[in-house]
């Protein structure tokens, strides 16, 4: 689903403060381990507040839980996996999730993890990314809620729909004065000082402004805002936003024990669950590919690649990816990297992670497409393809070439070459006839006067022509 921005309206009408939860037909999950239990053994947290005392309120009863997405870009990527899928372990037992999309902090700019500043972004921008998001993370929980129907065995407590909500509804109307009698009233400078984010940057060259300083106490707000509002007492948050969400956990107890309120003199109030920064084996950042980054949206990485992007993980990293991003249970993927251990070459951990977290992201009928497309590309398997699999399989790859039948049939296999680039120039494409090197549906190419037939084509439609074992060009009449 993509939204427009003449969508704007009706997304922002769909996160109004009227917003009800709703109960999905499915139910929870059965599951054996304790909830931080199995987050902890997936390598999804970093640390957490209280941890006792957030394991007994758990026990008690439902939470509410939050984690916030910052609208700097039109679609998820690969690195939010982890707090949303933390966030998702919290769903499948029956709390309820609300992702915050960052409509009005997105419009400053977290300092977290940065040693420069965020050049501000344009209104239009931002709000044309949060409806992007909002679609996004919808589409990724419904995903997978349907793969976690495949993977769990279900009981009887109902599963709450997420709550997506955006900061802009509460920010937007705040004005100044109340937000220093609500927020700047119990907020201490030498602590706002402390924070590990503002240290970096007070000794960075540039230093950090007074917008991107006073974040932390927007974040904060938030925090006591879906307190107030929806009962949250939990904020999943990445390692470098624990400064952040101590702020938002200490603003709540001290609004909370304020003269002549209804909660003064109750226990604290709140907690905090961290999830790791995740890099590679080698060190390398989590969630880049040829340096950009692997999104969860198809029109920015397609299916193919984002299989690809998990079938390539080293086998330093392919266990623990298998623990975070997928359902699996623990004696599953110790079978698995026990047999991919005694044969790394065959790499069956690989594509059992490719598989899993396709699932995950985009269907079945993803991981079918990203199959197909895997077998045409590396393993040249053609004989039983049907035109419109391999269409939906490589739709968006560039060795997709869609063309009339007048533009290609009865022309000749250099002039093709040359054309869809997989030789320099029609010369150049007669010398790797010469050289045996230029392929047709798998055959190799003896007359450089060969043209191509309607004969030739694969299920009436396709044409597969191939320099070397590199260069391949994919013919699909139109």
């Amino acid at each position: 689903m993509r939204l427009s921005r003449n969508g704007l309206r009706s997304v922002n009408s769909a996160l109004s403060d009227n917003w009800r939860p709703w109960q999905r037909q499915c139910r929870s999950f059965k599951l054996q381990a304790g909830l931080l239990e199995d987050l902890k053994s997936r390598g999804l947290v970093a640390d957490i507040t209280r941890p006792v005392q957030l394991e007994a309120e758990i026990a008690k009863q439902p939470q509410t839980v939050y984690v916030g997405v910052d609208p700097t870009a039109r679609s998820l990527h690969v690195g939010h996996l982890v707090p949303l899928l933390c966030l998702f372990h919290f769903q499948i037992r029956g709390h309820q999730i609300i992702p915050l999309i960052g409509g009005a902090t997105g419009l400053i700019g977290d300092p977290s993890g940065r040693s420069t500043e965020r050049p501000l972004s344009a209104r239009e921008t931002i709000d044309y990314n949060v409806a992007q998001l909002t679609a996004g993370i919808s589409q990724f929980f419904d995903g997978a809620m349907e793969y976690a129907k495949r993977r769990l065995p279900a009981s009887s407590t109902p599963i709450q729909s997420p709550n997506v909500q955006n900061n802009l509804n509460w920010l937007k109307d705040l004005n100044l004065l109340e937000f220093l009698r609500t927020v700047g009233f119990h907020s201490r400078v030498n602590t706002m000082l402390a924070r590990e984010s503002v240290q970096a940057r007070l000794a960075s060259q540039q230093g950090i402004s007074f917008t991107e300083f006073t974040y932390q106490l927007l974040q904060a707000y938030d925090f006591l805002t879906l307190h107030r509002k929806f009962g949250c007492t939990i904020q999943i948050g990445g390692s470098d936003q624990w400064g952040n969400i101590i702020a938002g956990i200490e603003l709540i107890n001290r609004a909370n024990a304020a003269p002549g309120t209804q909660q003064e003199g109750s226990a604290d109030k709140g907690f905090g669950i961290t999830t790791p920064l995740l890099t590679t084996a080698s060190g390398q950042k989590f969630g880049k590919s040829a340096g950009n980054a692997v999104s969860l949206n198809e029109e920015d990485t397609s299916v193919f690649d984002f299989y690809q992007f998990f079938l390539r993980s080293s086998d330093g990293d392919v266990g623990r990816y298998l623990r975070m991003f997928t359902l699996l249970p623990q004696e599953k993927i110790d079978s698995v990297m026990e047999s991919h251990e005694r044969s790394p070459e065959a790499r069956v951990a690989q594509r059992l992670l490719a598989e899993e977290v396709t699932e995950l992201v985009h269907g079945q009928e993803g991981v079918a497409r990203a199959q197909l497309a895997t077998r045409i590309l590396y393993e040249r398997d053609i004989a039983t393809a049907r035109a419109d699999d391999v269409l939906a399989a490589l739709r968006g790859n560039p060795v997709l070439q869609l063309c009339d039948a007048s533009q290609v049939i009865d022309v000749p296999l250099i002039k093709l070459a040359a054309q869809f680039r997989l030789a320099a120039s029609n010369s150049a494409a007669r010398q790797l006839v010469t050289a045996k090197g230029l392929y047709l549906n798998n055959a190799p190419v003896v007359d450089v006067h060969q043209k191509l037939s309607t004969a030739d084509l694969v299920d009436g439609r396709l044409a597969f022509l191939r320099a070397g074992s590199q260069k391949l060009a994919v013919i699909a009449l139109n």
